[in-house]
């Protein structure tokens, strides 16, 4: 059973479609990437499957649950970084951790936050609200909460950005071993850079509606790099 499927998927704001029918398989053990450009339809997407938005038409299942028929199980399954990192601004870093342990009913709570704290080096912002981290550090914090209760699959959208060279690549080894531990990842990106080097499949999507999808080798097929395919996949 794959870890994402959809089927017809559409999404319509009035007489625009955001998503065009959209058909879409992610085994399970993938790190799949989503490229377009900016309005291309990857937040929406990334959105309707993980049951924050309901789709106009079109079926799609992640973990073997219906999106439209328990978005709330979806939501209890999955990790979700949100494209905009947004921890609550009156909770301190580690109150939102706590918080997010008590949501999802995990133990170890103390634990799993030390864990975090220590990955991201954020001993010296635990106690500092939100409101006052810096973009980097609340990015920080969103990932460790998306992968704080152990989800078999992870939505990432823009996961890098904010991130320096140095945790960028802190969190790509954390991704690599993470797939390679039976984990999925779907991440929408516009870093064709560092996708072309963890991604095992991707699709690029333009004006909602996916125009290639395959191994990365596949989409970059005679160019130089996924980049350039994409450029030329997308008329730019």
């Amino acid at each position: 059973m794959p870890a994402i499927e959809a089927r017809g998927l559409v999404k319509r704001y009035g007489r625009i479609d955001a998503l065009r029918g959209i058909n879409l398989s992610v085994e399970r053990g993938q790190f799949f990437g989503l490229f377009g450009p900016n309005g291309a339809g990857k937040t929406t997407m990334l959105r309707v499957l993980t049951g924050q938005l309901k789709p106009t038409s079109g079926t799609a299942r992640v973990l073997d649950v219906d999106v439209v028929d328990d978005p709330l199980r979806v939501k209890a399954l999955v990790g979700i970084v949100p494209e905009v990192e947004s921890p609550p601004s009156y909770l301190t870093a580690s109150e939102y951790l706590y918080f997010v342990g008590r949501v999802r009913g995990v133990d170890g709570i103390d634990r799993r936050i030390a864990r975090w704290v220590e990955f991201f080096d954020l001993g010296d912002s635990r106690d500092l609200l939100c409101k006052d981290l810096s973009k980097g550090t609340r990015q920080k914090l969103m990932l460790a909460a998306a992968f704080f209760h152990d989800p078999a699959l992870a939505f990432l959208d823009e996961p890098f950005i904010n991130l320096d060279p140095i945790y960028q690549r802190r969190l790509k080894e954390f991704l690599e071993a993470y797939v390679s531990g039976g984990g999925t990842v779907f991440m929408a990106s516009h870093l064709l850079g560092i996708a072309e080097r963890l991604c095992d499949q991707v699709a690029v999507i333009q004006d909602g509606a996916i125009v290639a999808s395959g191994s990365v080798d596949e989409i970059r097929g005679r160019e130089m790099d996924l980049e350039s395919a994409f450029l030329k996949l997308v008329g730019a």
